[in-house]
């Protein structure tokens, strides 16, 4: 079977700059060491003198998913935890106390949710900024990030899909498989993914699904489409009710990659992934 030769898309974005975007105004509630919570079009982040100490996104998956799906805490204790101790403003002070959750663990598991929804919100956006001084968060401090270290760590992860597959179409719409063709082996991690593509999930769906952070989602969408194994669903596409068969997707052909910068990249990651 033949395959046609395709150049990977042009990034549709507003140039190396919209790339490299950050907040202005985070940088200066970094400065002024405030303290409250900075929302956004995607989510927010909580700030305490001038550091992250949250952050929450609606597509990305919160604390108490990747805590319970996990396996490090049931959902029951979530619920404890939060109507315990939520109104002072300590579940997670309460979670290590209590002895629920090891506090290394928690920390670990913070980060993770802290660091993905953080990409979301610092992501390039034409809606207006706002911040609501004194703001806190019920979870709680936990362990404080620098707010030099969030945007760095969101540009290099901005940075990193971009190089796998510059199309970010992949990260919003709902997904289809490829038909017609031999899927070939692919890492446990994204025959995962894989598995939950139906035409009508997202990335979001995917990773809540899973109990796994959006960003680790993301590369492993990008890299399926940059095999040519997935792509973005017709836009006419409805939910179908329950019961009822999902539409069979479109027929779309595997990608050639030529350029070499992201051919290179790729022969590194199967490399990597072979080990």
């Amino acid at each position: 079977m033949s395959v046609i030769t395709t150049p990977a898309p042009q990034l549709p974005m507003r140039g190396a700059q919209a790339r490299h975007a950050v907040s202005p105004m985070l940088k200066r509630l970094a400065a002024e060491r405030a303290t409250g919570v900075l929302l956004r079009e995607c989510g927010s982040l909580y700030l305490s003198d001038g550091e992250v100490v949250h952050a929450e996104s609606p597509r990305s998956p919160g604390l108490d998913v990747l805590l319970t799906t996990g396996g490090i805490l049931d959902s029951e204790g979530w619920r404890e935890a939060v109507d315990t101790a939520g109104a002072g403003l300590r579940v997670g002070r309460f979670l290590v106390d209590s002895g629920r959750v090891a506090r290394g663990a928690l920390e670990l598991c913070h980060s993770g949710a802290l660091f993905d929804a953080a990409y979301f919100v610092l992501g390039p956006s034409s809606a207006p900024a706002s911040f609501r001084y004194g703001a806190a968060h019920w979870l709680g401090p936990i362990r404080p990030v620098p707010v030099a270290t969030v945007e760095r760590e969101a540009l290099r992860r901005r940075d990193l899909l971009h190089r796998i597959w510059p199309d970010p179409a992949t990260d919003d719409a709902p997904l289809i498989r490829t038909v017609g063709l031999a899927v070939p082996p692919v890492p446990a991690r994204q025959e995962a993914v894989l598995g939950q593509v139906n035409g009508f999930r997202t990335a979001a769906d995917i990773s809540l699904t899973l109990g796994r952070p959006t960003f680790h989602t993301l590369v492993d969408i990008r890299r399926l489409a940059a095999a040519g194994l997935i792509s973005t669903a017709p836009s006419n596409t409805a939910e179908p009710a329950p019961g009822d068969e999902a539409p069979a997707p479109t027929h779309h052909w595997p990608l050639t990659v030529t350029d070499p910068d992201i051919a290179l990249l790729q022969r590194l990651r199967d490399a990597l992934e072979a080990l």
